[in-house]
Order: structure tokens, then C-alpha cells, then sequence
């Protein structure tokens, strides 16, 4: 009865921190795509609460590495359980650092919404990137608070096509600022928001692999796991 009454705490102490990493993944989210609407539109006070909601997600991060850290002395888990316990300490620092991106993103609104002088078409340059790593992003915590490992390992793929296209991003706006110098402010600005989506990518990319970790028990990261699968029929 003790040890029954021990796994039942800690399945309840670990699905209360997998809830807070599911609000956690629901504010960066919202953070990311209300980022995007800033860059599109120029408006700082929504950037600026951009800014602020990344305070937030920071407190969020050091108050959940503080629950896994105490739930591993308190249950000391083995097997699939550390695992899972594991896999959330690295996912948590995915999605903080998704926040850092947004808020990259954020500012580089600000400045381009100061500057005043619209050489480029900013946002169309990167709109389908964007809509590409906020699909991932959305299917990564889906497959988290699923525990899907095939959803998981279908989305890990797709982050060779956002790369693809940050590529792409990057060489049309070298080719605007040689051909017009004008044009260098606003491609940086760009080029930064295309790498920080870029970024948020591989962060979702990452968080899909702890999916695969807890449910398969494979580490597949620096592998490439999506091909080999679909070559063994899995």
C-alpha cells in the first residue's frame, strides 16, 4: 500500500508539472504569434506586451525547473519515469528560448515601425516561414500533451523545410541590399526575424524529439530518425 500510495503522488505531482509546461507552451505560443501580427503591423504597444509576457515565461521556466528538481529527490524515478522527468527539464528550456525568439521578433517591429521607411515588403518575406514554424510549434506541444510519438516523428521532417527557406530568405535579401543599398536597414531587420522564426523551428523540432525519448526511449537527436523510420515501414 506505501509504495502504490508513492507511484500514485508522484503521477499526480508530475502531471501537475506537465500541466504548467502545457500553459508554459500555450504562452509562447500566443507569444510567437502575436509577435508576427506586431512585425506585420508596426504596433509597439502590443510588441511591448510581447516583451513583457517573456518576464512571465522566464519565472515560469525557473519555478518548473524547481518542481522537476524536487520531484527527482522526492520520488527518485527510474526507467521511463526519469525519462519523462528529463525530457520535460530540456522542453522547458526550448520553450523559454521560443519566448527569447518572439521577443527578438518584437523588437525588431519596434525598430522597423521607428524607422518609418518601408523598403521592402518585411512581413511577405517571411509570412510563409512563419506559418510554417507555427504549425510545428503548435503540433510539437499537441504531440507533447499527447504523448504521440508519430505525430512527433511527422513533424521533425519539416524543420529541413523551414531551413530550406530561411536559405531561400536570405539570399533575396543579399540580392536587395547589393542591388540597393537603401534597402540594408530593413533586410537586416528582416533577415533577423527570419533567422529568430528560423530558431523557433528547431526548437519545436527539439521538443518533438523528447516525445520520441519518453515514449520510444530513443534519443534520436543529430540522427536522421524521420528517414530511417519511414525506410523500416514504422
Amino acid at each position: 500500500m506505501p509504495i502504490d500510495h508513492s507511484s500514485k503522488q508522484y503521477d499526480l505531482d508530475l502531471e501537475q508539472i506537465r500541466s504548467k509546461v502545457l500553459l508554459m507552451g500555450g504562452m509562447v505560443e500566443s507569444q510567437f504569434l502575436d509577435a508576427m501580427q506586431c512585425f506585420r503591423s508596426g504596433d509597439a504597444a502590443r510588441a511591448l506586451q510581447v516583451i513583457k509576457t517573456d518576464e512571465e515565461v522566464n519565472r515560469l521556466e525557473v519555478s518548473l525547473d524547481d518542481s522537476c528538481s524536487h520531484l527527482i529527490v522526492r520520488r527518485q524515478p527510474a526507467a521511463n519515469d526519469l525519462r519523462n522527468v528529463m525530457a520535460t527539464l530540456k522542453l522547458i528550456t526550448d520553450l523559454e528560448r521560443i519566448g527569447d525568439e518572439a521577443t527578438k521578433i518584437a523588437r525588431s517591429a519596434t525598430t522597423i515601425a521607428e524607422r518609418n521607411v518601408s523598403t521592402i515588403q518585411h512581413y511577405e518575406m517571411v509570412r510563409v516561414i512563419a506559418e510554417r514554424a507555427s504549425d510545428m510549434l503548435h503540433d510539437a506541444l499537441d504531440a507533447f500533451a499527447r504523448m504521440d510519438a508519430t505525430q512527433a516523428t511527422k513533424l521533425i521532417s519539416q524543420d529541413r523545410v523551414v531551413d530550406h527557406e530561411f536559405r531561400s530568405i536570405m539570399r533575396t535579401l543579399i540580392t536587395y541590399m547589393m542591388e540597393d543599398p537603401r534597402t540594408i536597414s530593413a533586410a537586416l531587420d528582416t533577415l533577423w526575424v527570419a533567422k529568430a522564426i528560423e530558431r523557433i523551428g528547431d526548437h519545436a523540432k527539439n521538443i518533438a524529439e523528447y516525445v520520441v525519448y519518453v515514449v520510444d526511449g530513443k534519443d534520436i537527436r543529430h540522427t536522421d530518425y524521420p528517414a530511417a523510420s519511414a525506410d523500416s515501414g514504422n
